[in-house]
């Protein structure tokens, strides 16, 4: 069984993936905004070939002289933490014409090339180097398909780089293959992620009172490690958090929540099927008053409507405890809304996931992979906040064991 697991290459995990859907390193911040908008896909890789002149980016724009390679990947949460600085809320109309690398975080390494029969084990070993996402070719695609892309590819963003389709690897494809073989790891899933050392207490954390906008750049960082940030109050007791899987389903008005809102409001702002009416005031006014009104005139931020107020607990891969916090659904409304509806999209509510330090590695794997984050937060009985478990930190532990079994 062992030796089977060594024999999968990458295309095994590619399998049923859907080709990225892109932009060119060309663009604007306003074109990866409309492009965003109009994506069902709440990702976009960047390339650096431009395909609507035929040509390729020179070197020194961020090209790869003549190559045609992805150079990075976006969210809306690179827009609203772009838009979220006082120059850009001040005349948003006009950061919106700064190039997409504006976007980009300043870290290599970040997206890495591999070809389809590269091993496994390398493609692990690439994402704890420090890759956050692997760009694999699709190897099947039908001619068809291909032809309707390229059609389709003036008026959406580019699929097909020099007639080939790709798609992404991340930690979760790599996570959720391993617990499909779990049994060869025998007996260590079953040991707690405290006796297995999992539990970095290095997190991520702000005051529930303090201002959204200190948070900013530690959304930005969170986004990078593919993790999140955790709101807690005086004592140390976990809240809930700002996600980037909340906040990257979020219109880009989202950025003026976060420059004039607390990081509780915030989180409020952000869930229940859109802002609460009182919140949106609180934001045109604090606009207003700091003289950023560029926003105002340049996006339409609604509210809720009155009935969507929902609650709901989180939830934590012990059977025996939970934590509650607030949840919600995202801001789907505004002059720029996207073009798909709230319940077209995959989104998931800000609430925590939680477990124990005694919770087992593979009760957590499970948990995570079934609320589709690369995280889970520990806490202990009391709700205070002992640390966060990765996909990462797993990942080091299996690769160790796969090289025991080689």
């Amino acid at each position: 069984m062992a030796a089977g697991l060594f024999s999968h290459r990458v295309s095994d995990l590619c399998l049923g993936k859907p080709a990225l859907r892109s932009l060119s390193v060309a663009a604007t911040v306003g074109d990866a905004l409309f492009a965003l908008r109009n994506s069902e896909d709440s990702f976009l890789s960047v390339w650096s070939c431009d395909h609507r002149s035929g040509t390729t980016v020179p070197s020194h724009e961020g090209g790869e002289g003549g190559e045609c390679r992805c150079v990075g990947k976006l969210c809306m949460v690179d827009v609203i933490c772009y838009l979220s600085s006082e120059d850009n809320l001040s005349s948003p109309s006009e950061a919106l014409k700064a190039p997409v690398s504006a976007l980009l975080p300043k870290i290599p390494g970040q997206v890495v090339h591999v070809e389809p029969s590269s091993r496994l084990v390398e493609a692990i070993d690439l994402l704890l180097q420090g890759a956050q996402n692997l760009v694999v070719p699709i190897q099947t695609r039908s001619p068809r398909r291909k032809q309707h892309q390229k059609l389709s590819s003036s008026t959406g963003p580019i699929t097909i780089h020099k007639g080939q389709e790709f798609c992404w690897l991340a930690q979760e494809d790599v996570i959720r293959f391993l617990l499909n073989s779990i049994g060869i790891f025998s007996p260590i899933p079953a040991r707690s992620i405290d006796t297995l050392g999992l539990i970095n207490a290095q997190v991520l954390a702000v005051d529930y009172h303090s201002p959204a906008s200190a948070a900013v750049e530690a959304i930005s960082r969170s986004l990078v490690e593919q993790t999140s940030v955790a709101v807690v109050d005086g004592e140390g007791i976990l809240i809930g958090e700002i996600s980037p899987c909340t906040l990257a389903c979020c219109e880009e008005t989202a950025a003026a929540a976060v420059a004039t809102l607390s990081c509780g409001d915030l989180m409020a702002y952000i869930d229940c099927g859109g802002p609460p009416e009182d919140l949106v005031r609180v934001v045109k006014e604090r606009l207003e008053e700091r003289n950023w009104k560029g926003m105002l005139e340049e996006f339409a931020i609604s509210s809720a409507p009155s009935n969507s107020s929902t609650t709901s607990s989180s939830s934590s891969s012990s059977d025996e405890e939970s934590f509650s916090s607030p949840s919600t659904k995202l801001a789907r409304s505004g002059k720029y809304s996207r073009s798909h509806s709230y319940s077209a999209r995959m989104v998931r509510r800000s609430e925590a996931i939680v477990c124990h330090p005694k919770s087992s590695l593979m009760a957590v794997m499970i948990q995570a992979i079934a609320y589709r984050v690369n995280y889970v937060w520990v806490i202990e009985d009391d709700c205070s906040l002992v640390g966060i478990v990765t996909f990462s930190s797993m990942l080091e532990v299996f690769s160790e064991l796969l090289e025991n079994l080689e």
